[in-house]
């Protein structure tokens, strides 16, 4: 006796079909049903002798999709492109002296490390007052301990501003005065820069083609040109001041004062030496406005200096023609500076060796300030 091979199996609302061509799923009701098999899917719909199939568009899986061509991998900088970055430093304060500068310099550092009263006069009045509130004293005796904290803190105060200031007092003549105003000048137009830097290190590029062709890298910050005294320093005249770095410079008539934590040290103009020069810097940044863009690079550079492609974030940069000013002195001072425009370094080194050849008539005179 034979057998009977079904050419179809229900399970629920799911008929699987067999064919030579394979299996094939469908779901539906009698009139309508919707299915998959090997030869794509299609709907089945009629009855009474009346039926319409239709094939539908197969889905975008995966499996049915055209193979795409895999992403490229950026290749990964390999270690060892530049060398260290070294810092561009001055040396310590207590070095930076200036022959002519000694006594005043004594003068500066002596009063610069007086403790400061006031704080702890602060503190002192804060404790007790809190003590007074916890303690429920009378009104009118914390309103006395207010009040005589407010007078000794503000007495305290006043007593290590005489302790710890010293003052200054220049007499110019009628050349030198010009000269300390070419030198005010010259210090307005570093100013009106959209942009100023300090370089704090620097470091040789070994294989350019990674960094945009470039054959420096540079650490640099943003600096300011400005006029402003020193702390605990009074005088008859303004004063220009350059931050770099850990280090401020102050430009007096007669020398340059060198602040930072550790005290104060001092440059004569005589020893002051400014180079200043152009150099074409990779602008990463944002381009100053009044900033001249010389050429285009790439992040990254193939041989020929074209883009290389193997990088997706390579974006073009411009290259930038900005002027570099070095002040250095054999006593150690040693600071760079960068401007988005170029012209103006010029006049601050004329302006510093005029100054070197004139002197105030009667120098700079400590004036005891209690």
């Amino acid at each position: 006796m034979g057998f009977y091979l079904r050419k179809s199996i229900s399970v629920g609302p799911l008929r699987f079909n067999l064919s030579k061509s394979g299996i094939g799923v469908s779901a539906g009701v009698t009139g309508f049903r919707f299915g998959v098999g090997p030869r794509g899917n299609y709907v089945h719909m009629g009855r009474g002798g009346l039926y319409y199939r239709a094939t539908l568009p197969p889905s975008s899986s995966p499996r049915n999709s055209p193979a795409q061509p895999p992403a490229p991998i950026a290749p990964e900088i390999p270690p060892g492109t530049h060398a260290p970055l070294e810092e561009i430093e001055s040396a310590d304060v207590s070095k930076i002296v200036d022959s002519s500068s000694r006594e005043l310099l004594d003068e500066l550092n002596r009063k610069r490390a007086k403790a400061r009263l006031w704080p702890i006069m602060a503190i002192v009045s804060i404790l007790v007052l809190g003590v007074g509130v916890s303690s429920n004293w009378p009104t009118w005796l914390l309103a006395l301990f207010v009040l005589a904290g407010a007078v000794g803190t503000y007495t305290a105060h006043i007593r290590d501003a005489l302790e710890k200031t010293v003052v200054l007092f220049y007499d110019f003549d009628s050349d030198m005065e010009a000269a300390y105003a070419q030198l005010h000048t010259a210090a307005s137009q570093l100013a009106s820069c959209a942009a100023a830097w300090h370089i704090e290190a620097s470091g040789k590029v070994h294989d350019r083609k990674y960094h945009a062709g470039a054959s420096d890298l540079v650490r640099r910050k943003n600096t300011f040109i400005r006029k402003d005294e020193p702390p605990y320093v009074k005088t008859n005249i303004e004063t220009v001041a350059v931050d770099v770095g850990r280090q401020t410079l102050h430009f007096f008539p007669d020398r340059v004062l060198v602040y930072d934590q550790n005290g104060v040290g001092a440059v004569g103009y005589q020893e002051l030496r400014i180079d200043v020069g152009a150099t074409r810097f990779i602008e990463s940044d944002s381009v100053p406005r009044d900033a001249e863009v010389v050429d285009r690079t790439w992040k990254y550079v193939n041989k020929s200096g074209g883009p290389d492609k193997r990088f997706k974030d390579n974006k073009e940069l411009p290259v930038c023609r900005y002027e570099e000013i070095t002040l250095s002195s054999q006593s150690g001072l040693n600071e760079v500076l960068q401007l988005s425009r170029c012209g103006f370094g010029r006049g601050l080194a004329e302006a510093v060796s005029l100054l070197g050849k004139k002197m105030p008539k009667e120098g700079a005179c400590v004036a005891p300030a209690a």
